[in-house]
């Protein structure tokens, strides 16, 4: 089956677990199964409105009539609620249910004991990674309370999340104007955290700061905020292969652009394979389970 018909038969009304039950030959002629992992789920209710999959049920029934067999998965309530231990919770008991779901915990360091709320990610839940939302909760990466966050997040083998965006500006709520994350600081200072993992979520730099982002060793992508049919193939250009991962921001977005625009992309099926879920899969290994 090749790569372009595979994605096409993803999106394929009626289609179920196409990508699942499907599989392509390998270099040396075998057969292997096609998985993928999306990098950027959020579980719970927008703050804002109702969205068509913000029912957990939902969202994995979609995610797996697309073949998406794993998904990274944080929780909208990390936004704007100030209890995040019991976000972390809440989201922890949804995805101890469901194996499909890997939880990433919310911390906001601006919050009195979010040393706690980080170490609970660790001790009790075993989540991988922890999900940061600099500009709802009030920093900059210039604080130093966030470098000592990632410090922290170095130290525990933790995946650092940093949704840049959550909402296009014009779109927002009038009363909650958001910019996006300034990453202008994070090349500087993850040279002081060497072995730091940063994914960039819902990310749309300009060329100058994405080459210089590019440039830094630990910072990797997703796909969510990429635009055109072109968009993968432009990115690739700037950025190694395997620092792009698959992520489709749903249920925000809607999850088969996501899988569009990868599967209209001129690609390899090496890369193709590093980016649905061979980076994802490496980047794993070895993270708290």
């Amino acid at each position: 089956m090749k790569r372009r018909d595979l994605f096409s038969a993803a999106i394929t009304v009626g289609a179920a677990s196409a990508l699942i039950s499907k599989s392509v030959p390998s270099a040396a002629g075998s057969t292997v199964p096609i998985d993928i992992i999306d990098t950027n789920v959020s579980l719970f209710q927008w703050p804002f409105r109702r969205l068509p999959l913000d029912e957990t049920d939902a969202l994995i029934k979609k995610l797996h009539s697309l073949g998406i067999t794993e998904a990274w998965a944080g929780s909208f309530e990390g936004i704007l609620h100030r209890d995040l231990a019991a976000v972390n919770e809440r989201l922890a008991n949804a995805c101890r249910q469901r194996r499909e779901l890997i939880p990433i915990g919310s911390v906001n360091p601006q919050l009195p004991g979010w040393e706690k709320d980080f170490s609970r990610c660790i001790q009790e839940y075993q989540m991988p990674g922890i999900r940061l939302h600099p500009n709802y909760h009030g920093y900059s990466l210039a604080d130093p309370r966030f470098a000592q966050l990632l410090g922290r997040a170095t130290e525990a083998g933790l995946i650092v999340q940093i949704a840049v965006a959550m909402e296009d500006q014009r779109t927002q709520h009038p009363m909650l104007r958001v910019q996006d994350v300034d990453l202008a600081p994070l090349p500087d200072l993850l040279r002081g955290h060497a072995g730091c993992v940063v994914q960039l979520l819902n990310c749309r730099p300009n060329p100058t700061q994405l080459d210089r982002l590019a440039s830094t060793p630990g910072i990797f992508f997703d796909t969510s905020r990429i635009e055109s049919t072109d968009g993968i193939t432009s990115l690739l250009k700037r950025v190694p292969h395997d620092r792009v991962m698959f992520g489709t921001h749903a249920p925000f977005l809607i999850p088969e652009a996501a899988l569009i625009r990868i599967g209209e992309s001129a690609l390899s099926e090496e890369t193709c394979r590093s980016l649905i879920s061979g980076n994802a899969r490496r980047l794993g290994e070895g993270r708290p389970t």
